[in-house]
């Protein structure tokens, strides 16, 4: 009796014979005698081809499997066993085993080849490549369908893989540059990039043709002919566009530190400007207010003096006005009115001046200070102008600039009332009743 198993440390496709034959002897070689044992071990498949009347048969046993082959025990390979006689008679069929289990590395190695920066194209720079490749068969139906196993060569499938590899590593590194956008003289360093653009390129191509499943690509080396032409050539080059670009940028460098620098002169130069106007309106302001007395007065007399300009305008829209002839616009109410106002402006500046003179002169002369007189502001248009004081307000009054609704407003109240209420100001807006006829 036969026992049908595979003893071999290494493989990935072998054939087994029975005990005795010579290959070549196709009837002995192929023949199996029935109760012969089949052992299948886990990670292998056997395939057991044979022919009938319709074609060449296969039919696969996949481990772990160990019995002997009886109708009973081994239906799959009741049409085998029908073809033989009860009793020992052998039947033929060739067996095959399949390592799904082995992982099958091929080393492999691109000699020099030319590759070209897709920036300076004229220059091509010898390139090569070494580095291995691991794959195993996965879907063992698929693999024995792709390949004849009675002419399987090992040595001859890891050629055609290797032959494979060569060609798409040519085309990820031929490409790489353009478009990874990689500097040619830089490929040796982006061997991760171009092996990860690689394995998914394998991975596809190898099951689609060969029915194996890759599990790893490593890309050991990327080398660069440093001694050609082509790499001399492109290192000037590449050397020229660098010292321009360097160059380049130190002077825009260069230019921002200057413009920073001019940035922070002018600024630092505004800041001062800045600084010392700041100085100078705060020594102004003190210079007011160590001399606030004269100056209030200052500004008093020319609010009265814009006052009595104002008045002296109230007929320049006709308000009032007796035409006398030749349009000369003749107001004698506003004319009266300016010079009234006028006057006691005029009366003010002269009694404010005189008391500062005066005062000046009190502090020595201990002279008698002058007696207070009420003012009050006015409010116009929403503004608080003033102060004036009655006789200013009384002639105000007669021109029609101040009218008992008017809101006013001194030193003690509480808030702006109409003067038609105040006491000292309602006589200024009592109606003369007309003379009886």
């Amino acid at each position: 009796m036969d026992e049908i198993r595979c003893d071999e440390p290494s493989y990935l496709i072998w054939k087994w014979q029975p005990a005795g034959s010579q290959p070549g002897e196709n009837v002995r070689e192929n023949s199996i005698r029935w109760g012969s044992s089949l052992r299948v071990k886990d990670g292998e498949v056997a395939v057991f081809v044979y022919r009938q009347k319709n074609g060449v048969m296969q039919d696969f046993i996949v481990g772990p499997f160990d019995q002997m082959i009886k109708t009973a025990n081994f239906p799959v390979l009741a049409s085998i066993v029908g073809l033989a006689y009860e009793g020992g008679t052998p039947f033929q069929a060739e067996v095959y085993f399949v390592n799904l289990a082995r992982i099958i590395q091929v080393k492999f190695g691109v000699p020099f080849f030319d590759v070209y920066d897709p920036r300076h194209a004229d220059f091509g720079v010898p390139v090569a490549v070494r580095g291995t490749i691991s794959f195993k068969i996965d879907d063992y139906r698929e693999f024995i369908k792709l390949h004849r196993l009675s002419t399987f060569n090992l040595d001859d499938f890891q050629k055609q893989i290797r032959d494979v590899v060569c060609r798409y590593v040519k085309d990820a590194v031929t490409n790489a540059p353009a478009a990874n956008d990689i500097p040619v003289i830089q490929i040796e360093s982006r061997v991760a990039q171009i092996n990860d653009a690689l394995e998914y390129d394998l991975k596809e191509r190898l099951k689609e043709d060969f029915g194996v499943v890759v599990s790893g690509v490593d890309v050991g080396t990327i080398e660069i002919d440093k001694t050609s032409d082509g790499y001399a050539k492109l290192m000037a080059i590449t050397q020229n566009v660098t010292t321009r670009t360097v160059q380049a940028q130190t002077e825009a460098n260069i230019k921002n530190i200057h413009d920073m620098q001019r940035i922070e002169a002018e600024n630092y130069e505004e800041t001062l400007r800045i600084q010392r106007e700041e100085g100078q309106y705060a020594q102004h302001k003190a210079t007011q207010s160590a001399n606030y007395a004269a100056y209030q007065t200052e500004k008093q007399a020319e609010v009265g003096v814009a006052g009595a300009q104002a008045l002296g305008q109230m007929g320049a829209n006709g308000a009032g006005s007796v035409d006398l002839g030749g349009n000369t616009g003749f107001n004698p109410a506003a004319m009266m009115a300016s010079m009234a106002v006028g006057g006691v402006v005029g009366q003010n500046i002269a009694g404010t001046m005189s008391g500062m003179m005066s005062g000046t002169n009190a502090q020595a002369n201990n002279a008698i200070p002058p007696i207070p007189v009420s003012v009050y502001n006015v409010a116009v248009n929403g503004q608080a102008t003033g102060p004036f004081d009655v006789n200013v307000l009384k002639q105000m009054a007669v021109a029609g600039q101040f009218t008992a609704d008017s809101l006013v407003w001194k030193a003690g109240m509480a808030e702006w009332v109409k003067a038609g209420i105040v006491d000292e100001l309602k006589g200024m807006f009592v109606v003369m009743p007309p003379i009886p006829q």
